[in-house]
């Protein structure tokens, strides 16, 4: 067993490498090393966390980590980058649910402390967060309470939330937005009651006030996602991500563990900042997003004229033949075909021609942000070539070719022409101004958040169906 003072001089290492992994996602060339930073990072926390002093029962403890290292590799060599989105939504769901256990325990042990000190004056016998427990003060206890509320409330709503975010992101949960009747009115009155159950429990009132907070916690998580759309799930995996930071930094304190507090604090942080960033990319009011799209759009969405008109690969071939220009807009299609690789083949042999080719990337392409980067850069296209939505926006009125292969709202005219739509005010790459446009698409339908895109009825607009790497591979040939 470790001294404290070496185990805290552990969690400030562990916290620089949770630091540094952060700081260089940032930038697609520094990602790979970051991650490691961030694998290193852990397993200095896990190791030294449970060398420390006051932990012990390592004859359970032992194998429930073997367990869980193996479940955490199977998962990882069988999960696909296109099932990605859903997974971080489901891992979201875990540290919601430990927060609550934590919390529901902590409570369990002080009441047990208390007890017993009452009754025999004594701690022998005692966890070591019991024995930590016997040492405070009535207002330290009050503090710790207080803790204990907000972990397990944030806890549960991340829990039920990510679990329904899950569901919608693989599609075993309807995307479209599903409320009780009653609506927001139920969400305000559970959150209402949960804050008088908070008030009895800090008040000395029995555990049972803490179980029926966290159920209706758990049902303001599941309510509150099931009412929002499949257009704003991006922005909800990212507010999850932040939740389940905050929940972890609030038991942090709850087991006086310094690092559980940093790395909770990390979390929640950079989570709400990049709800931010995807609210400003989506044109979406964070308060309406989380409260199920309360004060969206209304009315019925404008009605598209002309039809889609199909191309075959020779017409697309002979178009990107005779272009000087050509943008590449990727999509999630492109992640569930697996096509990056036939793309990045498709981009050297228009740049050997001579041609300009670049990528716009949306921030929400792929359902999280940098999706479409990773699998670029797997495929090996340069960096240099693949822009964000406000550095090529611009230059799509002098581009001669575009390629979206499996997008819809990104690449909608609708989110700025129809007040109507429910992506109304959402900035989109203005794909529509280029001289001829061709959308990659298995079908007709109108993609994962069922809403319908003008762009495919456009003059300028044809269709290459199937399936994307199937697609480009027909294309490849064709292309001098």
């Amino acid at each position: 067993m470790l001294s404290q003072g070496f185990v805290s001089a552990a969690s400030i290492a562990a916290s620089v490498l949770f630091i540094l992994s952060l700081g260089g996602l940032s930038n697609q060339e520094k990602a790979k090393r970051a991650v490691w930073y961030g694998i290193v990072g852990m397993a200095v926390a896990v190791l030294f966390t449970a060398l420390g002093p006051g932990i012990g029962g390592y004859w359970w403890m032992l194998p429930m980590m073997i367990v869980g290292a193996a479940i955490g590799v199977y998962v990882a060599k069988k999960v696909d980058m296109t099932e990605m989105p859903q997974l971080v939504a489901a891992l979201h769901s875990f540290v919601g649910l430990a927060a609550v256990f934590v919390g529901w325990n902590a409570d369990l042990e002080r009441r047990r402390v208390l007890a017993t000190q009452l009754a025999e004056s004594s701690t022998e016998g005692f966890s070591a967060f019991a024995a930590l427990v016997a040492t405070k003060n009535p207002a330290e206890l009050m503090f710790l309470q207080i803790e204990v509320v907000l972990g397990v409330f944030i806890g549960a709503v991340t829990f039920t939330g990510s679990v329904i975010a899950f569901g919608k992101l693989a599609g075993k949960v309807d995307g479209k937005p599903k409320q009780l009747p009653g609506g927001h009115l139920l969400n305000a009155g559970a959150a209402a009651l949960s804050l008088l159950l908070a008030i009895l429990y800090l008040s000395g009132a029995g555990f049972w006030t803490l179980l029926l907070m966290s159920l209706l916690a758990f049902f303001i998580g599941y309510h509150l996602i099931m009412g929002i759309g499949g257009a704003d799930m991006p922005v909800v995996v990212s507010m999850l991500n932040s939740y389940s930071g905050w929940a972890a930094a609030a038991i942090g304190f709850t087991l006086s563990n310094d690092l559980l507090i940093v790395t909770g604090a990390l979390v929640g942080s950079s989570g709400a900042i990049l709800s931010y960033i995807m609210c400003k990319a989506m044109n979406r009011n964070f308060v309406n997003v989380i409260l199920g799209g309360f004060g969206g759009s209304q009315g019925p969405a404008a009605e598209i004229e002309g039809e889609q008109v199909a191309i075959d690969a020779g017409g697309v071939a002979s178009a990107l033949n005779d272009a000087d220009s050509v943008i590449i807009v990727p999509g999630y299609g492109m992640a569930v075909a697996q096509a990056q690789n036939a793309v990045s083949e498709l981009t050297r042999k228009l740049r050997s021609a001579g041609k300009n080719v670049r990528f716009g990337i949306h921030p929400v392409a792929g359902r999280l942000p940098g999706h479409m980067n990773v699998l670029l850069a797997e495929a090996r296209v340069p960096y240099d070539i693949v822009l964000e939505m406000d550095e090529i926006n611009d230059d799509f009125a002098t581009t001669d070719v575009v390629i979206v292969i499996g997008s819809n709202d990104i690449v909608n005219p609708a989110a700025q022409e129809d007040p109507n739509s429910p992506i109304a005010g959402m900035p989109v790459l203005k794909v529509w101004e280029a001289k001829q446009v061709f959308v990659c698409k298995r079908g007709q339908g109108t993609g994962y958040s069922g809403i319908e895109n003008p762009l495919f009825f456009k003059e300028n607009t044809r269709m290459f169906y199937g399936d994307a790497r199937k697609s480009i591979d027909d294309l490849l040939p064709l292309v001098e």
